[in-house]
Formats: C-alpha cells, structure tokens, sequence
C-alpha cells in the first residue's frame, strides 16, 4: 500500500514538518517492524531527517541559498536552477526503520519536506514494508 500526503507550501522556501504524516501512514499499514519508504516526486523539493529547531531551518535555509544563490549564471530557461539543485543536493527520498509501529527517529530528528519553488502543492509518498 502507497499513501499520498498533499502538503501545502507557503513560502518560496521552507521546511515543512511532516513527521505526523509519514507516522499515521505507518498506524494505517499496521506493519510493526520493518521500513518506511518516504518519497517525493518533485524536482524543486528535497526531503531530509533533522533537527526540529526553527534556528536550524532559517541556518539551512541561509547556508544552500549561500551555496546555491536564487539568481546566478544558469541556463536552465525557467528561472528555478536554484530549486533543482538545492532540491539534487538534498535527495528526494529518505528510508525509515519501524519498531513496534512507530517510525525510529532520534531524540531531536523529524522529518522535513524542504520546498524551495514555492509556493504550491506537493505530493509525499510513504510506503511500510513487513520487515
């Protein structure tokens, strides 16, 4: 079984919580233990597993946009190189463990869908395999 999110993003660039989602797809598969899949078919979004602190979201934020600037010597003709590569260094997709029905993060983690061609609707994929 594969469920879809639909998360709304309101900003050109921003992290987005989505935690709470990929955990009540883990209660609907009812798998126990085993892996999550987390996917996002986007080419301007990229997903990773971090810190919940807004200071490090605005951090991240500011370093990529420092590495990747909005406005630089690209040639793709739509105006968002920015967002394809910020989205290309961060991956599309993270691989979760499930224990006994909850998704296995550290103290501090969660997991955040970064938007960087915002705003619009984005679409997050889970999938639980049995393991």
């Amino acid at each position: 079984m594969i469920e879809e999110r639909i998360i709304k993003t309101r900003e050109s660039a921003e992290l987005i919580d989505v935690t709470a989602d990929v955990q009540a797809a883990i209660g609907k598969s009812g798998v126990k233990n085993g892996i999550c899949v987390v996917y996002v078919p986007h080419t301007t979004v990229g997903l990773i597993i971090n810190e919940a602190e807004p200071g490090f979201h605005s951090d991240l934020l500011r370093v990529l946009n420092q590495l990747v600037p909005e406005k630089g010597t690209y040639r793709h003709p739509d105006g968002n190189s920015h967002a394809h590569i910020k989205a290309s260094l961060l991956g599309s997709s993270q691989y979760l463990l499930v224990r006994d029905g909850r998704v296995v993060l550290g103290t501090w983690q969660a997991i955040f869908l970064c938007e960087f061609d915002g705003p619009r609707s984005r679409k997050v994929f889970v999938t639980v395999l049995e393991g």
